[in-house]
């Protein structure tokens, strides 16, 4: 199937989408004409594909200034991406006070992602002062709307009771939850609220979802976990996820 560049096309987001997949280079050049035009979702998307330098040479200080095209006309994931940019130096000097003050401005308007990402330094006290509390009432509500991610750290209140009554059961569905979405610490999470039932079987299966999807500094740590593990099926896991660590830090 080959895409033609019909206006139409160039406007429609899913269309976008879809040729991003087929054809990056082909993509990248719709965006641009799309993103001209003044297409929010575009001009969000243009900022990506620059950020990751997909179908496009990467340039992280023109991908800020598309996101701050596009969330000054009111896209809540652009202004969400604002804030990673300045949390993590892309294209600008790294800043986490006006991090924060980008994610609060998209989690005010409902965004998830920027619910979890201004959970996150609230949580830590980077741009902002450590405010658990509301760290803990925004994850709840990111959680609430479906993000993964924000579901397993729930959990982690919930079952460590920080700031709330401790409550393992709620702890345990939270970890199910972000398993299921996908989130491999959510999925490391639940295996260990298995393991510690006596369900070693179903941790197992967990573990391997875990070690499928998870990121180098994740699998650092999760190997270093495992090894003190005292069931040798889940201890001998750890040789899998050192394996893992050396083919991404290698390639």
């Amino acid at each position: 199937m080959s895409f033609q560049l019909r206006r139409e096309e160039v406007l429609d987001g899913d269309s976008l989408k879809a040729m991003l997949e087929e054809s990056p280079a082909r993509a990248a050049q719709a965006i641009l004409i799309a993103a001209g035009e003044g297409v929010l979702d575009a001009q969000a998307l243009l900022g990506q594909i620059l950020l990751d330098g997909q179908g496009i040479a990467m340039d992280q200080a023109l991908a800020l200034r598309w996101f701050a095209i596009a969330a000054q006309g009111g896209h809540l994931m652009a202004r969400n991406m604002l804030g990673r940019c300045h949390e993590h130096g892309w294209g600008c000097a790294e800043d986490a006070s006006v991090a924060a003050q980008h994610y609060r401005i998209a989690a005010d308007a409902g965004l998830d992602w920027a619910m979890y990402n201004y959970a996150n330094l609230l949580a830590t006290g980077r741009g902002v002062a450590v405010n658990q509390r509301q760290a803990l009432s925004l994850y709840r509500q990111a959680a609430e709307l479906g993000h993964a991610k924000s579901m397993n750290l729930l959990g982690r209140y919930l079952e460590e009771g920080r700031v709330c009554p401790a409550d393992p059961q709620a702890a345990c569905e939270w970890y199910r939850r972000s398993a299921l979405g996908g989130d491999f610490r959510g999925q490391f999470s639940y295996a260990a609220v298995l393991a510690d039932g006596g369900k070693i079987d179903e941790a197992l299966v967990w573990l391997r979802k875990a070690l499928d999807g998870g990121n180098l500094n994740f699998l650092r740590v999760a190997s270093q976990t495992l090894s003190t593990s005292t069931d040798p099926r889940i201890r001998g896991l750890t040789t899998e996820y050192q394996q893992r660590v050396r083919e991404l830090t290698l390639g």
